[in-house]
């Protein structure tokens, strides 16, 4: 969950394009905490109705903050892994702890964006700190976006890189059986699905799955996706424009979607074996319910997971770095994935 630069993506505001996502409840008053309510104002909106737009937008919004990144103490590198079959190789950016001793643990990142949106670049500053703090080999990957390619390029892209980081695990110096996976918000989503896929493909074994704000529902009939329309960064309209564009135009809802697309949907008999899962959420995000769902599910699986909501908070709340909502939970991510890989 990184601590700045989430998938925000300023510009001004576009009318709601279908009625039955309009906000019916323009009463409601949230009872954020102070100091994110206080920071509000100065937050970017995020609309995703073009998406074009919305991916210049960030660009232009990482390119300073990456220019001046401190990267002290860890070597950042780039590099391509073979792709799936008949598609480009997949770009990984590889932090490593300079003056470690190996093998190193890794954690294998998945940036968020509601599926349309992102890159390594929005994650950069969570990932220096995770890999300082566990000294671990952090790899991000640079995943392909829908709706260009969607569901399951996205995952394959992911998978591929995953592959990679275990098949080059000794020249790496990687320990193989401590790979965990993080992600947020959609890349959260793309992580469950990943743990899913390679336990069922019998590919890279994952000792963990730390998962924030994760995308889990297309469906969204929860009762949060349903009550927050008019929530910030993230609401009722853009979670259901990021699944029209990762499912296709349509299919969102519909009878047969994937659980590798859509963890929510997979059964506890499916989900049974999976690695032990964090899932943190937040308390007004349209996407909290799914993931509390999701950890429930898990457990029922006999899956050991441990769901923390925190409260006061929104989807994108973690780019108010000095709220003491924020230095927790993120302090608390650290805390998880260290214990996760016996640091």
């Amino acid at each position: 969950m990184p601590p700045s630069h989430h998938d925000t993506t300023a510009h001004p505001a576009r009318p709601y394009p279908h009625t039955d996502d309009r906000d019916r409840r323009t009463d409601m008053r949230y009872r954020f905490d102070p100091e994110l309510a206080a920071a509000l104002p100065l937050m970017p909106e995020v609309d995703i109705t073009d998406i074009d737009l919305a991916r210049a937008a960030q660009a232009e919004q990482l390119t300073a903050h990456i220019a001046a990144a401190d990267t002290e103490g860890v070597d950042v590198t780039e590099v391509r892994a073979p792709g799936p079959d008949g598609a480009p190789d997949v770009p990984l950016r590889l932090y490593r702890p300079l003056g470690a001793r190996g093998p190193l643990p890794a954690v294998y990142g998945i940036h968020g964006g509601g599926f349309v949106l992102g890159s390594p670049d929005v994650d950069h500053d969570w990932n220096l700190r995770l890999c300082r703090e566990l000294e671990a080999l952090v790899v991000s990957v640079d995943y392909r976006l829908a709706p260009e390619h969607p569901f399951p390029a996205p995952l394959e892209d992911c998978y591929a890189g995953l592959c990679w980081l275990a098949g080059n695990a000794a020249a790496l110096g990687v320990l193989p059986d401590r790979i965990a996976l993080w992600g947020d918000s959609a890349g959260a989503g793309l992580a469950a699905g990943l743990a899913l896929l390679a336990r069922d493909r019998g590919g890279p074994a994952v000792c963990f799955q730390h998962l924030c704000s994760p995308a889990l529902d297309d469906r969204l009939e929860t009762p949060s996706a349903r009550l927050f329309t008019d929530t910030p960064v993230w609401n009722r309209r853009n979670a259901r424009l990021s699944w029209e564009a990762y499912l296709g135009y349509g299919v969102r809802g519909t009878a047969g979607v994937s659980p590798y697309a859509a963890p929510a949907r997979a059964t506890v008999i499916e989900l049974s074996g999976l690695p032990p899962a964090y899932v943190s959420v937040m308390e007004y995000d349209p996407l909290r319910d799914e993931g509390v769902g999701y950890a429930r599910a898990l457990l029922a699986a006999g899956v050991p997971a441990e769901v923390h909501l925190f409260p006061g908070t929104f989807h994108g709340a973690w780019a108010v770095e000095h709220a003491a909502v924020i230095r927790r939970a993120t302090d608390e991510a650290v805390a998880v994935l260290r214990a996760a890989l016996g640091r």
